[in-house]
């Protein structure tokens, strides 16, 4: 009988202490690791701003020059509109076909990417993209306009390189995150890779597609500019030229122009990726 109580007192201790357990959960632990790499960041920042030896006089500076500079861009001058806009459009046009291309390039290859659909190919795929993506699209265009020259061409193919890498990452990613047991479904009924792909996979990441392709449009858009400086066309050639003959005013009207062109194809990527998520 003793024995007994003896059991039942200690169940009754046991599932008191997991009740206040429950009540009170313990705090869970900062893991190591974390923690070791804050520490590191933060002391590497600080290492960073003392070895740079920042110039605090030197921006202050080059505030006041640059709000000088900036005052000397009005009254904009617009009397070489027709070369500024036909400009912009060749700018707008290289983000364009460098995007569409890199689209149809990424989406071919990540279904090869994706590890639960091509284990075999999807390291191998996943490193070309690495390579793609981490050299930056300024380099790519440099290395271009030395092999095909000056032009729009190298910055289109620019754009499409960077962009590739870039997408099939997210692509791939997006694939990956499809849900297993509807593919070993289809898998069960004897369904071909094509089959599987084609009705198992692209319904469901066809919404995410769309919106990672209208995103990188953005990102293009602006990379276009940057690589016109470097001689790949479009408005960055004009902006570069305005600023080596101190043509402020110039400057103004071709920064106006920049200006209008992304806010205006923000604005319109913006509505079709708010239509995307409600489709989605």
């Amino acid at each position: 009988m003793s024995t007994n109580w003896s059991e039942t007192a200690g169940k009754l201790s046991n599932l008191k202490q997991q009740q206040d357990h429950d009540e009170f959960p313990r705090k869970p632990r900062m893991d190591s690791v974390l923690l070791a790499a804050s520490l590191f960041g933060i002391a590497f920042f600080i290492y960073c701003v003392i070895r740079l030896d920042f110039d605090y006089y030197g921006i202050y500076r080059g505030t006041l020059t640059f709000i000088g500079s900036f005052a000397n861009m009005f009254p904009p001058n617009v009397s070489d509109w027709k070369g500024i806009l036909s400009a912009g459009l060749v700018t707008l046009q290289v983000a364009v076909v460098g995007t569409v291309l890199a689209v149809v390039a990424a989406f071919i290859l990540s279904f090869l990417a994706a590890e639960n659909v091509s284990p075999r190919t999807a390291k191998a795929v996943k490193g070309f993209a690495s390579f793609l993506r981490a050299v930056p699209t300024l380099v790519w265009a440099l290395i271009f306009i030395v092999a095909v020259g000056l032009g729009p061409f190298p910055g289109i193919l620019a754009i499409c390189v960077h962009a590739t890498g870039m997408l099939i990452k997210v692509f791939s990613q997006s694939i990956e995150e499809v849900d297993e047991g509807a593919l070993e479904a289809m898998r069960a009924t004897g369904a071909g890779w094509l089959q599987i792909m084609a009705h198992g996979v692209l319904p469901n990441v066809f919404t995410s597609f769309m919106a990672w392709s209208v995103f990188r449009l953005e990102i293009d858009i602006g990379e276009s500019v940057i690589l016109g400086a470097v001689g790949a066309g479009g408005i960055g050639w004009e902006i570069s030229n305005a600023m080596r003959a101190y043509e402020f005013n110039t400057v103004g009207f071709v920064a106006f122009v920049i200006f209008l062109m992304v806010f205006s194809v923000e604005l319109l990527t913006n509505r079709l990726k708010t239509k995307i998520r409600r489709r989605g």
